[in-house]
C-alpha cells in the first residue's frame, strides 16, 4: 500500500498525537529524559521518511512505530556499550507515568517503591510490561515486535505480574511496604 507524503501530512499528524505518549513511555523505561526525547524525536522523523513503505496488513500502526523506536533503542545502546546497567532509578519518566493520578495504583505506590518492585525482573520481563502497561500494546502487537508468540508473551506477562504480587504480599505480610 504505498503513500505520497503530500496527501498525508494529517494522517502523519494523527499518527503522532495517537503514538507520541507511548513512545516516549517505551523510551523512558530504559533511557534517561532527555535520550527518550531525543529518541522519539527522532522515532517520528524516521516515521515520516518511512510513512509511504508501512503496510497496515502487517500491522497496527503503533506497533510498526514502536519497531522503529525499539530499532534506535538497540541502535543508541549499541553505541554507547560503556555502559554497564540501566537502572529504573535513572528513568524515573515510565515509574512516574505509572503512578500519576489516572493510573489506579495512585496513591498507593511511590516511584521508588515501583522501582524496587520492578528491580527483581529481568530485562526481557521488564521491556514486555513497559511495551503492555506504557506503550499500550497488546500482547499479540507485543509477539510481533520481539519475535515471540503470542502464548509467550502473555505467560511472561502473568509470570512477571505474580512475582510482583507475591513481593508485595511478602511486603505486606511483614508490615512493610517496599522502600
Amino acid at each position: 500500500m504505498r503513500r505520497r507524503l503530500g496527501d498525508s501530512s494529517d494522517e502523519l499528524r494523527r499518527v503522532y498525537r495517537e503514538n507520541v505518549d507511548a513512545t516516549y513511555g517505551f523510551l523512558a523505561y530504559s533511557v534517561d529524559r532527555a535520550t527518550a526525547e531525543d529518541l522519539t524525536a527522532a522515532t517520528f522523523e524516521r516515521v515520516v521518511r518511512s510513512w509511504k513503505r508501512f503496510d497496515p496488513r502487517r500491522g497496527s500502526e503503533r506497533t510498526w512505530v514502536l519497531a522503529i523506536a525499539r530499532n534506535l533503542l538497540t541502535d543508541h545502546f549499541r553505541a554507547h556499550r560503556h555502559r554497564d546497567a540501566v537502572s529504573t532509578d535513572e528513568h524515573p519518566a515510565l515509574l512516574n507515568r505509572l503512578v500519576e493520578d489516572v493510573h489506579p495504583l495512585e496513591g498507593r505506590l511511590t516511584v521508588e517503591e515501583l522501582a524496587r518492585w520492578l528491580a527483581p525482573l529481568g530485562e526481557r520481563e521488564r521491556e514486555i510490561l513497559a511495551l503492555r502497561f506504557a506503550a499500550d500494546l497488546t500482547s499479540a502487537e507485543i509477539a510481533r515486535l520481539l519475535g515471540l508468540t503470542d502464548a509467550n508473551v502473555q505467560q511472561i506477562t502473568s509470570r512477571s505480574l505474580r512475582r510482583l504480587r507475591a513481593l508485595f504480599e511478602s511486603e505486606e505480610g511483614q508490615g512493610q511496604r517496599l522502600t
